[in-house]
């Protein structure tokens, strides 16, 4: 049954509630980076799903999913929009990743609830998001250097890390999805972005919705 604007901003704020912000992390063996994309001609999102080495950052395996967009466009409100192909490419791996980094935003929201988290919680898995840009939340300027930040302050609370992954470009926001102190988000960020502004698991992920969009939707 669909949800509505309002039964969803109450779900998310409940589902926030069941957020683990310390380490509940395992060996780390496997990385996976999630990414969507929007065909709006055919009202089509892809999902898509880019396991990698931990160590050695070589990508393992791959699965996307279409699905037809269930939920509007409302800022805030992404996952719902986003989360059905995610969990359907999910289901379809045969490696179950230790560790998910997000093409968004995790507790760097306004209900402190966004896709890292939503994919976190529902899967029980350790998540970590990785915006390009900002949603909520004050900083100040974070020096050029690789490995600089800044913290992330909504209402005089930290809610995540404005970083520089590399040197003198743009910074990435960095927040907490589940299981995954912030400390330790920013660790992970920093090791699987070793020559680029972006995670080599989001790099992954966002070649490769591109790809399908190209391949199997441009016909449509």
């Amino acid at each position: 049954m669909a949800i509505n604007i309002h039964d969803a901003e109450l779900l998310q704020a409940s589902l926030a509630k069941q957020v683990i912000t310390h380490n509940e992390l395992n060996s780390i063996n496997t990385v996976a980076g999630v990414d969507v994309a929007y065909h709006e001609q055919s009202n089509q999102v892809v999902g898509a799903i880019s396991v990698l080495d931990a160590n050695t950052l070589e990508l393992l395996e791959t699965q996307v999913s279409i699905e037809e967009i269930s939920f509007p466009y409302v800022p805030g409100l992404f996952s719902f929009r986003e989360l059905p192909p995610l969990l359907n490419a999910f289901e379809k791996l045969s490696i179950r990743p230790d560790l998910i980094v997000c093409d968004g935003h995790g507790i760097a929201h306004p209900r402190r609830f966004g896709l890292a988290c939503h994919l976190g919680v529902t899967l029980n898995l350790p998540t970590i998001g990785c915006a390009k840009t900002k949603l909520i939340g004050d900083f100040l300027p974070v020096e050029q250097a690789r490995g600089q930040m800044s913290d992330l302050i909504v209402n005089e609370e930290v809610v995540g890390k404005v970083l520089r992954t590399q040197h003198n470009v743009k910074p990435v926001f960095v927040s907490i999805g589940h299981k995954i102190s912030l400390d330790a988000a920013v660790d992970w960020v920093l090791k699987l972005s070793p020559k680029y502004r972006l995670p080599e698991t989001t790099r992954q992920a966002d070649q490769l919705v591109n790809k399908t969009l190209k391949s199997k939707l441009e016909l449509i």
